[in-house]
């Protein structure tokens, strides 16, 4: 079974929570740990003057003139234990071992021979040492050199031990009731501060609810502004969504944009063939009912015209789906001069009733590239300013260094055409009339001058339209 992932607010609760509960112990073990050594050295420091103060013990069944009575050393005399261990004080002469728990009368107030012989093991080193005593607990013992033998104090811990314990138990109980409030609160404020954040979720959700696999595309949802500041980690994510969207509006649009092209170049594209396929066909009918010489040439000669016209408009296609393939032209040294005066003369052919000029430098401009790709670029500018331009318009070609430009005072292209010029299936008439073409031939060039490198830019207002081509590898040689 698929564990479900712990929400970002789960995690950074319990995150808080978890160095709370960290912080607090490190101080309760650090507070824990100065109480039980100071409370340690002050019970030392009592060992120390109770042995430095305290009286030789008389041995067990011995009786002193001044003393209380047997097995109690001479002024031990005090209030009776209330309970617990006491102070306790040994004397080892060398041949005899007797000790007492100070504070009692009753002869079960003599130390067990177990507890002489394990105070018996303490280094007479007037340092303080930590021994467990059989029946007694835990002590603070030292042994001290007298005139009459060694002579062995202790002081219990179990006071030291219980203060302790009823410190650790307290702190275990806040620290336990800091983690449920630190809980709480951090829940609150969490689940405050990530409120901007499931807001561009929000954003994000209502978007993924849009229909965006076709038509056109009103993607208006955005991030709200208050969720934008980029200072903050929130206004970052929200900034980069709107980015992204922005984005995706565009592409998006350019997609529809494209489909709408496809579909109007389908329809086009039928039209210009459909044109052609039944003008052979009312020839080629014409020829079989009436097949005499004239009748049948005539036929021939205008399905051959008609079949050149769709073989051109396949050949275009076929070279455009080469380039968007990535298919590489050929690489060869093409003298550029030459042919922008072979494609200008046989403009001037063409179109006698428009002004043809040629202007190139005096040394002759060499390009890398398909030759073959190059003259079409040349010659589907060149036609495109014939069909478009009235008789008596001035076309100029210019050569340079890095290109050419083709310039002419005709009308220019229409406002709304100019920005798409280069788009394929672009026509200044939505009529589909025939002598305007098919719409492909800028966009072949477009298409071309990019395969060298290039780029195309088209300026273009009454009397002034000018389309610049730029090669990377153009150079005067």
């Amino acid at each position: 079974m698929l564990r479900r992932p712990a929400s970002l607010t789960s995690r950074l609760v319990v995150t808080t929570v978890a160095l709370v509960v960290l912080v607090a112990v490190l101080i309760g073990a650090a507070a824990t740990a100065a109480l039980n050594a100071q409370l340690t050295s002050q019970l030392d420091e009592d060992l120390r003057a109770a042995a430095g103060t305290g009286r030789p013990v008389v041995g067990a069944g011995d009786e002193d003139e001044d003393g209380p009575g047997p097995g109690l050393p001479p002024g031990a005399v005090g209030p009776q234990r209330q309970g617990g261990p006491q102070t306790i004080r040994a004397l080892f002469d060398g041949t005899t071992a007797s000790g007492v728990i100070i504070g009692g009368y009753d002869e079960d107030d003599a130390l067990s021979t177990e507890v002489l012989d394990e105070l018996a093991d303490v280094p007479v080193d007037g340092q303080v040492h930590e021994v467990d005593l059989t029946g007694l607990g835990s002590y603070r013992v030292i042994a001290v050199e007298r005139a009459v033998g060694t002579e062995v104090t202790g002081l219990p811990t179990e006071q030291i031990e219980d203060a302790i314990t009823s410190l650790i138990g307290w702190e275990a109980l806040l620290i336990g009731v800091g983690a449920l409030l630190a809980a709480g609160g951090g829940l609150l404020l969490v689940r405050r501060q990530l409120r901007p954040l499931r807001e561009v979720a929000a954003t994000a959700h209502a978007v993924a609810a849009l229909p965006l696999a076709e038509g056109d595309i009103d993607l208006a949802e955005r991030v709200p502004d208050h969720l934008t500041d980029e200072r903050t980690e929130v206004g970052q994510v929200g900034s980069a969504l709107n980015a992204l969207l922005a984005h995706v509006e565009t592409s998006l649009e350019a997609r529809h944009r494209s489909e709408q092209q496809v579909r109007q170049f389908v329809a086009d594209a039928s039209h210009e063939l459909r044109t052609p396929l039944s003008t052979i066909a009312g020839y080629t009918e014409l020829a079989r009912t009436r097949p005499d010489a004239e009748t049948t040439a005539t036929a021939l000669g205008k399905v051959e015209e008609e079949a050149g016209r769709m073989t051109t408009l396949v050949e275009d296609l076929l070279l455009l789906a080469r380039l968007d393939a990535g298919r590489p032209m050929r690489r060869e040294p093409v003298d550029l001069t030459r042919l922008l005066v072979e494609a200008v003369n046989d403009a001037r052919v063409l179109a006698p009733e428009h002004h043809w000029r040629i202007v190139v430098p005096d040394e002759p401009i060499e390009v890398t590239g398909d030759e073959q790709g190059l003259h079409q670029v040349v010659t589907n500018l060149l036609t495109n300013a014939r069909k478009h331009t009235p008789p008596g318009t001035t076309v100029t070609v210019t050569g340079s260094a890095d290109g050419f430009d083709v310039h002419d005072d005709g009308p220019g292209f229409p406002p709304a055409l100019a920005p798409h010029a280069f788009e394929r299936f672009a026509r200044g008439d939505a009529s589909r009339n025939r002598a305007g073409g098919a719409g492909l031939g800028l966009a072949l060039v477009d298409a071309i001058v990019r395969s060298h490198a290039g780029s195309v830019r088209l300026t273009s207002q009454p009397g002034d339209t000018t389309v610049a081509v730029r090669l990377g590898s153009a150079q005067i040689v």
